[in-house]
C-alpha cells in the first residue's frame, strides 16, 4: 500500500534521515518506535507533504507521491494527527471535528454528518461534551478529539505522532485500545509513531525501531517484543545507543 524507499530529510545541515526503508500493508497497524530525537516526527513530516527529502522515493498504491504537498497529500487519504494534539482550544468538541472534515466539505456534505455520528459513537467520552470548547478537555480526551478529528478527514491510512505523550497510564491503554479496534474492527490502515515502546508494540501488527534515522530492526511486534537488544534498550538499564547498533 505505501512504500518508502531510501529516504533522507534534511533540518538545514542536519541529516536526520538516513536512507528509511519500509512498506506498509493495507489494514495493519505498523509501530515505528525510539527515542526523543531518533527522526520519528520527521519522518512523519516527510510522508505527510510537511517536509521534501533530498533523496529517496515514497509510493502510495503505485503512486509516486514524493513530492506532493500537504493538501494533496490529504486529497490521497493519508492524513497525520500530529504530537500534542494541536487542537482549535477556543472551538467546541463538534466543530474540532466537523474541521477534520473542511477539504471535502463542499463535495461530501452529505455523508460527512453520518461520519461525525459515527466517530462520536467511537468515543463516547466526547460524546457527552459537545459543545465544550477544546481548551478545556482533559489531556487523554484532547487526544480523543484529535484522533476523531484526523478520522474525520476519512484517511486511508491514519499517521499519529507520540499519542501516549504527557498521559497516564489508564489513559494510554485506553488510546492504544482504540487504535486497536480501527484496524480490526473499521480496517484502518495505521501508522504509530512512539516512545511507548512496549505500549505501542501490544496493539501493533508489526514494528521498526528507529535510532539515529536510520532503521535498527524490523519484524512482527511479537518479535520485537521479544527481541533481547529492543528488551535491553527500551526495557532495561542498558544504553539505547549501545545496545542498538552493536
Amino acid at each position: 500500500m505505501l512504500k518508502v524507499e531510501n529516504l533522507h530529510t534534511y533540518h538545514g545541515f542536519l541529516h536526520v534521515l538516513q536512507g528509511i526503508d519500509f512498506e506498509l500493508n493495507e489494514g495493519e497497524l505498523l509501530a515505528i518506535v525510539g527515542s526523543n530525537g531518533a527522526g520519528k516526527s520527521t519522518l512523519l513530516g516527510t510522508l505527510a507533504g510537511i517536509y521534501s527529502p533530498k533523496e529517496g522515493s515514497v509510493t502510495y498504491k503505485g503512486e509516486d507521491i514524493t513530492k506532493y504537498n500537504v493538501q494533496k497529500v490529504v486529497a490521497k487519504g493519508i492524513c497525520l494527527v500530529p504530537e500534542r494534539r494541536q487542537i482549535f482550544s477556543s472551538l467546541s468538541v463538534k466543530d474540532n471535528l466537523l474541521l477534520g472534515a473542511y477539504h471535502r466539505y463542499q463535495k461530501d456534505k452529505k455523508n460527512i454528518q453520518n461520519e461525525y455520528e459515527e466517530i462520536v459513537e467511537l468515543f463516547p467520552r466526547l460524546k457527552q461534551m459537545l459543545d465544550r470548547p477544546g481548551g478545556l478537555l482533559s489531556g487523554g480526551e484532547q487526544q480523543m478529539l484529535a484522533i476523531g478529528r484526523g478520522l474525520m478527514a476519512k484517511p486511508k491510512v491514519l499517521m499519529l505522532d507520540e499519542p501516549s505523550l504527557g498521559l497516564a497510564p489508564l489513559i494510554v491503554k485506553d488510546i492504544m485500545n482504540i487504535l486497536k479496534r480501527l484496524t480490526k474492527e473499521m480496517g484502518t490502515t495505521i501508522i504509530l509513531v512512539e516512545q511507548n515502546v512496549k505500549a505501542a508494540l501490544k496493539v501493533a501488527d508489526r514494528g521498526c525501531v528507529l535510532a539515529h534515522g536510520k532503521m535498527a530492526i524490523s519484524g512482527t511486534a511479537e518479535e520485537l517484543l521479544k527481541n533481547p537488544k529492543v528488551q535491553e534498550a527500551y526495557f532495561g538499564k542498558t544504553n539505547q545507543t549501545e545496545t542498538l547498533t552493536r
